[in-house]
């Protein structure tokens, strides 16, 4: 289905990780503009409706670093609302704050296993059926220390730096398809992520944000709302920076 207005009213997204946190932010954004919004997440027990505020139309529990739990979970979301018009690539965990040196084999695979992994499995699951429909819109979420590097967060930062990587190669591909493909790169925003970081990381993360603030989930939903609208129509492979200020390329 391509959408026959501006709006996101009528379409379908499926947002990753959207029980907690940024990608609840996201998915609330997105029900209110109108959207039919499916929720995949490891925890699905967890989602609070009266909370959240909004009703998702779909639960789907899925691991997005295991391949054929995404293939399920797409299957599974296929057969129980049909085609989604929008996948946000949101799913991610920080890792340890370690030097490389220190830093655990472990740990760096699972931190790319997550989050960047995770994007391509989302993505070869969906594109199919938006290629097929001529229309999509692909937002992965990475982040300014992908783009800079941040030191403590080797793996968190390459992951993020290989979700731009892919966006770019991946907009190309699609170019002419009518699916879009960008990604967004916020700084650090309060969320529970903040739990993996050491107190010495979090302030010299904010040290670096000239508007002298953490960045809010709304924001970032905001962005992505727009993003992922029909409206952003000639901008493709693009990354969106929400940095306060901090981003100078």
């Amino acid at each position: 289905m391509k959408p026959t207005g501006q709006g996101l009213q009528g379409q379908t997204a499926v947002v990753t990780g959207g029980v907690r946190g940024i990608g609840l932010g996201i998915a609330r954004r997105l029900a209110q503009e109108g959207c039919k919004v499916v929720v995949w997440d490891r925890d699905i027990a967890a989602f609070d409706t009266m909370q959240a505020g909004f009703s998702p139309v779909h639960l789907q529990p899925v691991d997005v670093s295991d391949a054929a739990s995404v293939q399920a979970a797409y299957e599974q979301t296929h057969a129980t609302v049909g085609d989604f018009q929008i996948l946000v690539n949101n799913a991610g965990i920080n890792g340890p704050v370690l030097p490389v040196t220190d830093y655990p084999l472990d740990a760096w695979s699972r931190v790319l296993a997550v989050n960047l992994n995770g994007v391509f499995y989302c993505t070869k699951a969906a594109l199919p059926h938006m290629k097929a429909a001529g229309y999509g819109r692909i937002v992965n979420v990475a982040s300014a220390a992908g783009k800079e590097g941040v030191p403590g967060i080797a793996a968190y930062a390459a992951s993020k730096h290989g979700v731009v990587g892919f966006t770019k190669s991946l907009s190309r591909e699609l170019a002419e398809s009518g699916v879009l493909v960008n990604c967004i790169a916020p700084v650090m925003t309060e969320t529970d992520l903040m739990k993996e970081m050491t107190p010495e990381h979090i302030a010299a993360s904010k040290a670096k944000i000239p508007m002298g603030r953490f960045l809010q989930i709304d924001e970032i939903a905001a962005m992505v709302a727009w993003v992922a609208s029909p409206e952003c129509s000639f901008t493709t492979g693009f990354t969106f920076d929400l940095s306060g200020g901090r981003a100078n390329y």
